[in-house]
């Protein structure tokens, strides 16, 4: 055969589609990217914990009814029977002060109560005024404490014609002294605030009894009838 002859042989076997697809076959693959990965669909139980995780209520903070900068540390303070009273040093209604040595070698009554000229508070101290004077008999004096100021204190004992003396403590020092400021709460909402409290000092000026979430009705009786009988 001639050189010509196996030449054009040679070209028209690599052109021939045998040849062709026998290289393709021998061709490197070329570099694909790689598939991109779906994420499966989250489960419906797995989108409610993550819904509920994002939406956890943040732990409730007390508020006091007076200020929300004020500590929440009168709640733990318990004032013992048989302890000597805290002293205080306040004013209260008519413009003069009330300390516990205005009151030494008598027993004396302490009610404290959350507000003025509001029905519960208002009921007690007119229970209060009532047995006034069985309260002298009885060589006990009584004293009303509640954080009003002193003008709603005198508006509260002229509406009424409370005869008694109504003591304010607006800074809340005695409350927490006396164990009358703490943590409540109402209609599902926390905050400090004045517990109403009775405690009935000795004559010796220490803590004969004392009465803690005072129901209203009967309460002054009750009170008379310890403080008759120490």
């Amino acid at each position: 055969m001639s050189k010509k002859s196996r030449k054009n042989s040679s070209k028209s076997a690599s052109g021939s589609p045998i040849a062709k697809k026998k290289a393709a076959k021998t061709r490197p693959l070329a570099q694909t990217k790689p598939a991109k990965t779906r994420r499966a669909p989250a489960s419906k139980s797995s989108k409610t914990a993550a819904k509920a995780a994002s939406h956890k209520a943040a732990p409730k903070r007390l508020k006091s009814s007076e200020s929300l900068s004020q500590p929440a540390t009168a709640a733990k303070l318990v004032l013992t029977e048989g302890r000597k009273a805290p002293a205080f040093r306040l004013p209260r209604d008519g413009g003069g002060v009330a300390t516990l040595s205005d009151y030494a070698g008598r027993k004396l009554v302490l009610f404290f109560y959350p507000r003025a000229d509001t029905p519960g508070c208002t009921r007690e101290a007119i229970d209060f005024t009532r047995l006034a004077d069985a309260f002298a008999q009885a060589g006990t004096a009584v004293l009303g404490i509640s954080a009003d100021p002193v003008k709603a204190q005198e508006r509260f004992r002229d509406k009424h014609s409370l005869g008694i003396p109504l003591v304010s403590d607006e800074t809340h020092e005695m409350l927490e002294a006396y164990g009358a400021w703490g943590e409540k709460s109402m209609y599902g909402r926390t905050f400090l605030g004045i517990l109403r409290t009775t405690v009935l000092v000795g004559a010796d000026g220490k803590v004969a009894k004392v009465w803690r979430n005072v129901r209203v009705d009967g309460h002054a009786d009750d009170v008379l009838a310890a403080a008759s009988s120490l």
